[in-house]
């Protein structure tokens, strides 16, 4: 029997990039995965990737997937998720939160004030508040079962300084959020973590290096990245765990899970953490 059969995850954000790796890889360790995002059939050039384009990848390894249409930025949709989950399975015990709007103006290196503040918007509001919203909505059905564990998708190099002041706290906020819900859900049993992949090869990745996932090994700049599908092995893992409640609390690498867990990248590498 596979090891997540008979639960039931949400997946926030996952259209392309981690958010599909995981979802994919949770359908293939059996668990029912209901997948959010904003585009379900109909892509943009800027944005490659939809929801249903991921649904036939966790359908093509046998797995259940579930799409639903949600802006995470607006609450009543996140709501209407969580309500669709308990209508029609009852329960709840894996919720990822990927869900990530802030890429929207680009990542640059000029010095915090010549930088637009619309970036606080963005990584705030369609980033650590989306998730912190996804939490607010789903934790009493979480509580409601036995055990369960909640787990932020997010960007750690040992507390080193990610070289762009929003992007950096933005992603250190989010893994405060998860350290404060590992102590209000201990009692719970409900384990929260953050976990931490290294560069991966995204959908926009590979088009900003104008390549695909069949040709990025002949781009010298792209030798040392990682698919999405090793966070998803990684997050996998971790749900299959016995033991996790004894992680709650921390931030986790990938490489470093590899590592713990045996697991390896699509392409059969074992790759170690990332470091800045």
């Amino acid at each position: 029997m596979a090891p997540l059969t008979e639960k039931v995850a949400l997946v926030t954000g996952g259209s392309r990039g981690a958010g599909r790796g995981i979802a994919v890889e949770l359908a293939k360790a059996g668990a029912t995965v209901y997948v959010t995002g904003r585009s379900l059939d109909q892509n943009s050039p800027d944005q490659p990737g939809t929801l249903n384009e991921t649904i036939s990848l966790m359908t093509a390894t046998g797995g259940k997937g579930i799409p639903v249409q949600c802006d995470h930025t607006r609450d009543a949709d996140t709501e209407a998720v969580i309500e669709r989950i308990r209508r029609e399975q009852g329960r709840l015990d894996i919720l990822v939160n990927n869900v990530w709007g802030g890429n929207q103006l680009p990542i640059t290196s000029e010095p915090f004030w010549e930088q637009s503040l619309q970036h606080w918007d963005h990584m705030f509001t369609a980033g650590v508040r989306a998730q912190l919203a996804a939490n607010h909505f789903a934790i009493p059905l979480l509580r409601e079962g036995t055990g369960g564990i909640i787990i932020h998708t997010t960007f750690w190099d040992q507390d080193k300084y990610i070289g762009h002041l929003y992007y950096d706290l933005a992603k250190n906020a989010l893994i405060r959020m998860a350290y404060g819900l590992s102590i209000e859900l201990k009692a719970d049993g409900i384990a929260v973590l953050a976990v931490s992949p290294g560069w991966m090869r995204t959908e926009l990745v590979l088009k900003a290096f104008q390549t695909d996932e069949e040709h990025w090994q002949e781009v010298e700049a792209l030798k040392n990245t990682e698919s999405p599908y090793y966070i998803g092995r990684a997050v996998a893992a971790l749900c299959a765990d016995s033991d996790v409640i004894e992680k709650s609390g921390q931030v986790l690498r990938v490489g470093d899970l590899a590592k713990e867990y045996g697991f390896n990248d699509i392409d059969g590498r074992s790759i170690p953490p990332f470091t800045i």
